[in-house]
């Protein structure tokens, strides 16, 4: 049988026993629990009633949390000429073309998000097998394909996220850290929920929000009431 430390076995019997919660008192047991020496993330992962294997019931999409996400995003922008100075002028911590493809074939990725002018697409693809299973790979519905690389760069980092379903039919993602108010999560919760359900792909079949759960990076799952998760 598996041995846990202490902290683990209080958070474990403070979280015995609850579910269906709602967002607010899910996020107070969250927050009264983290007794880490980091400021945790806060986590939402959505059950959803969805088989991605099918295209016509993948779901993805980007959401621009209200509070942010409380996390320096580093951004890759693949450009060239003007476009690369517009990249760099907003803020991006990577630019480049042929020189930012060889460093990322060599293994070398030090960036969160991935933006791509459209006329770079014939490069970037060539880097699909690498980007793609790490969620990276920049795609037009999305935003991440843009001649707009400034506004793209500043939604990057200014809180957005994207979410793409995993095979299990789950999304997860982070919605904040346990520093922000207990308003603020609730807001960001809401938002990402609200997004997710406007996915909603034409072929999923019966119920297609299943089930919420939240948690800290170190803590417990809660499962939370639908309604509640759903509300504005």
């Amino acid at each position: 049988m598996a041995k846990f430390g202490k902290r683990t076995r209080s958070a474990r019997d403070a979280f015995a026993g609850k579910a269906n919660m709602s967002v607010e008192d899910a996020l107070g047991l969250i927050k009264g629990n983290s007794n880490t020496k980091f400021d945790e993330t806060v986590e939402i992962a959505l059950n959803l009633g969805v088989d991605p294997r099918h295209a016509d019931q993948m779901v993805r999409g980007v959401v621009s949390l209200p509070n942010g996400t409380g996390k320096t995003v580093r951004v890759a922008v693949f450009a060239r000429g003007p476009k690369a100075d517009e990249a760099k002028a907003a803020g991006a911590d990577i630019v480049g073309a042929e020189d930012l493809m060889e460093t990322i074939q060599s293994g070398k990725i030090e960036f969160d998000r991935c933006i791509a002018t459209p006329d770079m697409m014939p490069l970037v693809g060539r880097l699909g097998k690498i980007l793609g299973p790490r969620n990276l790979m920049p795609n037009p519905k999305v935003g991440t394909v843009t001649m707009d690389v400034t506004q793209a760069v500043n939604n990057a980092k200014g809180g957005e996220v994207q979410f793409k379903v995993e095979k299990a039919g789950i999304i997860h993602a982070g919605v904040g850290k346990v520093s922000f108010s207990a308003d603020q999560l609730a807001q960001n919760v809401r938002a990402f929920v609200d997004a997710v359900a406007k996915a909603k792909p034409a072929g999923a079949k019966g119920a297609y929000l299943k089930k919420v759960s939240l948690s800290s990076t170190m803590g417990p799952g809660v499962s939370v009431d639908l309604v509640s998760a759903t509300a504005n």
